[in-house]
C-alpha cells in the first residue's frame, strides 16, 4: 500500500507538503501531488489524519429537500471538489423544518470540519450551533438576515423571475399567475418580488387570486394550479417558482386535459433533466446548479487554510438565464378549458 512518503517522492515534494495538500491547504505543485495520489491509489488513513490534525476530513451538507433535483445537482458539485481533496460528505435532510435543521446541525458539528447549509428558513438560531463549535460554514441558495457573517453562494433569483415575467409579457400575456415558494426564504421572496414588480412596471397589477404562495413542494404546485383552473377567469400563463412546483402544475394541467401552450403557457424556475423531453418541452429559468455546489465547497475548503480563515466573508451571486422551449406561446383569443361549461366561449 502506498504511503505519504511514496506520494511525496513521486511528486518531488516533501511529505509535509503532501500532508498540507491533503488538508486542503495551498501548496506548491498541487497538480503533481494530485497526479501522484491518483497514480499510486493513495488514500490516507482517516483515523490517523484526525489524530494528527484534529480534522475529520468530513464536510456536513444540510439541504431542505433531498428529493429536489436541484439539491441533488448541488451535492454532485460539492462531491466533485471534496473527492479530489480526499474529503467525505455527510448529507442530512432538514425536510424544510427549522426545528429539524437545528437538531441536525447541533449533532453534525461534532463530526465535521465544516458545514454547507441551505437553510430551511432565514433565522438566526441555527448558525449559533456552528458559531459555538467554531466550525466554518458556507450558505447555499438561501441567506440569513445576518448572512454577511458567512460565505454564501446564491443566484440572482430576482433577475431570473424578471426574465420569466418579461418573456410572458413579450408573448402578449396579460392575465398571468404566479405560484411562489416560501416567503421566509431568499428564493421564495426574491422570485415573487422579481416577477410581480416586473408585471407592475409594465402596467399590470397581478390579481390577488393569481398571486398564490406554495411551499416549494410538488403537492402545492398541483393544488394551486387546480385553484387557478377553477377560477371564473383563469390565467393565460403560469409561472412556477421551482422545479417541484412545476411538476405539480404539469400534473394538474394534464389531469384537466389543458393544452400547453395553446390554452395555458407554463414557465418554471429551475430546469429539469426531462425538461427538453416533455411534450411540449418546458420553458424554464435555468441556473448553474452544479457550479453552485462546486463554489460552495471551494469556499469552505478555503476557510481551512489559516491564510484565509479570518478573511471577510465572500458572497457569490451567479446569473440565471431563460431557456425558451415550447411550453410558452402567445395567448389565443378564443378558447375554453376542458370541462368548463359556461354557455359562452371564454378568452384565455
Amino acid at each position: 500500500m502506498a504511503t505519504i512518503h511514496d506520494v511525496a517522492a513521486r511528486a518531488g515534494v516533501s511529505p509535509a507538503t503532501v500532508s498540507r495538500f491533503l488538508r486542503g491547504q495551498r501548496v506548491r505543485s498541487p497538480e503533481a501531488i494530485q497526479a501522484a495520489v491518483d497514480e499510486l491509489g493513495y488514500w490516507p488513513s482517516a483515523a490517523a489524519q484526525s489524530l494528527k490534525s484534529g480534522r475529520t476530513r468530513t464536510i456536513g451538507a444540510v439541504v431542505p429537500d433531498i428529493t429536489n433535483p436541484y439539491f441533488a445537482a448541488v451535492v454532485k458539485g460539492m462531491e466533485s471538489v471534496a473527492r479530489r481533496q480526499r474529503y467525505r460528505i455527510l448529507l442530512a435532510n432538514s425536510e424544510e423544518s427549522s426545528e429539524q435543521e437545528d437538531e441536525v446541525i447541533a449533532d453534525m458539528v461534532r463530526q465535521v470540519d465544516g458545514v454547507i447549509l441551505a437553510p430551511a428558513t432565514e433565522q438566526d438560531q441555527t448558525p449559533m450551533h456552528v458559531r459555538d463549535a467554531d466550525v466554518p460554514m458556507v450558505f447555499l441558495d438561501r441567506d440569513l438576515a445576518d448572512g454577511e457573517q458567512f460565505d454564501a453562494v446564491l443566484v440572482d433569483n430576482y433577475d431570473g423571475a424578471r426574465q420569466a415575467a418579461a418573456h410572458l409579457l413579450g408573448l402578449g400575456h396579460r392575465r398571468i399567475a404566479a405560484i411562489s415558494g416560501n416567503q421566509d426564504t431568499t428564493p421564495g421572496r426574491c422570485r415573487r418580488d422579481g416577477f410581480v414588480e416586473t408585471l407592475a412596471a409594465a402596467g399590470i397589477d397581478i390579481r390577488p387570486d393569481h398571486d398564490l404562495i406554495g411551499d416549494f413542494r410538488e403537492a402545492s404546485g398541483y393544488q394551486l394550479t387546480m385553484v387557478l383552473l377553477s377560477l371564473p377567469e383563469p390565467p393565460t400563463a403560469i409561472f412556477t417558482a421551482n422545479n417541484l412546483m412545476t411538476l405539480g402544475a404539469l400534473k394538474a394541467l394534464h389531469d384537466m386535459r389543458v393544452d400547453i401552450p395553446a390554452q395555458i403557457s407554463l414557465i418554471g424556475f429551475d430546469d429539469l433533466d426531462t425538461g427538453p423531453l416533455l411534450r411540449p418541452p418546458l420553458t424554464v429559468i435555468d441556473r448553474p446548479m452544479v457550479e453552485q455546489g462546486v463554489l460552495a465547497m471551494r469556499l469552505l475548503l478555503r476557510r481551512f487554510d489559516e491564510q484565509y480563515a479570518d478573511d471577510i466573508p465572500r458572497r457569490i451571486v451567479l446569473d440565471t438565464k431563460l431557456v425558451e422551449r415550447a411550453s410558452t406561446a402567445p395567448p389565443q383569443e378564443e378558447t375554453e378549458l376542458p370541462g368548463r361549461r359556461t354557455g359562452r366561449t371564454r378568452s384565455l
